[in-house]
């Protein structure tokens, strides 16, 4: 892949996801590099389908409904796994992540699909609904970013996924007021109901604090996935296992800022700071040293499951 479009990748990434950007600086050059390919095309994606395709997208494709942009998005994935020249150049970086680390073509498609539930306006009735959700935008990231540091076992993939799942649950709880600009709710109705909250009224100044209660169930509700994600570093190696356990320290205290900051979570988007940043960076160095040794532990019952 051509220098140019790494340097893309990598400017992508530090715009496109500062919390993450700044774990991928950990892994070794190779497993990096194709990291960043990966995040490339699922930026891309995201943005093809929010009409924000920073510069990479025809002009064709910008004018197109969203629906063709989906269909296209399908198309150009299949198409890469059919081994065809890629002129477009995040999938051209996709196909040689894809093949070269054997990405099963499924689990591309499945994160095509969480694109296609935000086309179809889907609601989510039950936590169990959000959490199919997180799985196609998050979920199977994970999935596909483990195998990319060699993982197959798939124990070790199901907490691969837990971590994507984790870190969506924490999105939505800190993105609740912006999706609703957006005219997107992932909350489930249930929740909103036991809020006495409606899709209509959640998201308004004066429910602010019942709205506080709901992201704090979204944010216990990510905790086991975190803590499922935190036993399987062992199945990483030593810097890749030093970047996830930065990326989960990171995300996680994404979440924990959101539950602090209670009805005012959303006067601004809730982060952490540089200095924080390096000290959960070097904490997260002694909980990669230690899953050398740690004991494996099993995936706690009860916890959503992937589609096998």
């Amino acid at each position: 892949m051509n220098q140019p479009l790494l340097n893309h990748a990598t400017q992508t990434m530090a715009a496109g996801s500062k919390s993450f950007n700044t774990a991928a600086k950990l892994f070794d050059a190779e497993t990096r590099r194709s990291v960043l390919m990966l995040y490339t095309w699922c930026r891309h994606c995201d943005d093809v389908i929010d009409d924000q395709t920073l510069g990479f997208a025809s002009g064709a494709v910008a004018e197109a409904s969203i629906e063709q942009r989906l269909a296209e998005l399908q198309r150009l994935t299949r198409r890469a796994y059919r081994g065809e020249r890629m002129s477009d150049p995040a999938f051209a970086a996709f196909q040689e992540v894809a093949l070269a680390h054997a990405i099963p073509e499924r689990q591309a498609l499945d994160h095509i699909e969480g694109f296609a539930m935000d086309v179809r306006g889907e609601r989510y009735e039950t936590i169990e609904d959000t959490l199919r959700y997180c799985y196609h935008v998050a979920g199977v990231v994970g999935l596909m970013m483990a195998r990319v540091m060699g993982v197959r076992d798939e124990a070790a993939l199901d907490q691969a996924c837990d971590l994507g799942l984790a870190f969506q649950l924490t999105n939505i709880a800190r993105d609740i007021v912006e999706d609703a600009r957006n005219g997107r709710c992932y909350l489930p109705a249930r929740w909103l109901h036991d809020a006495g909250l409606t899709q209509q009224n959640f998201a308004a100044p004066e429910n602010r604090q019942r709205l506080a209660l709901i992201a704090r169930r979204l944010v216990e509700e990510a905790e086991p996935y975190y803590r499922s994600a935190k036993a399987g570093l062992g199945a990483l190696p030593l810097r890749s296992a030093w970047a996830i356990a930065t990326a989960r320290s990171v995300y996680r205290e994404i979440g924990v800022n959101v539950v602090k900051a209670g009805p005012r979570a959303w006067d601004r988007r809730q982060g952490t700071s540089k200095t924080r940043k390096l000290t959960l960076l070097i904490s997260a160095a002694g909980l990669a040293l230690g899953s050398r040794s740690a004991r494996q532990v099993s995936r706690p019952a009860g916890l959503w499951r992937r589609p096998l």
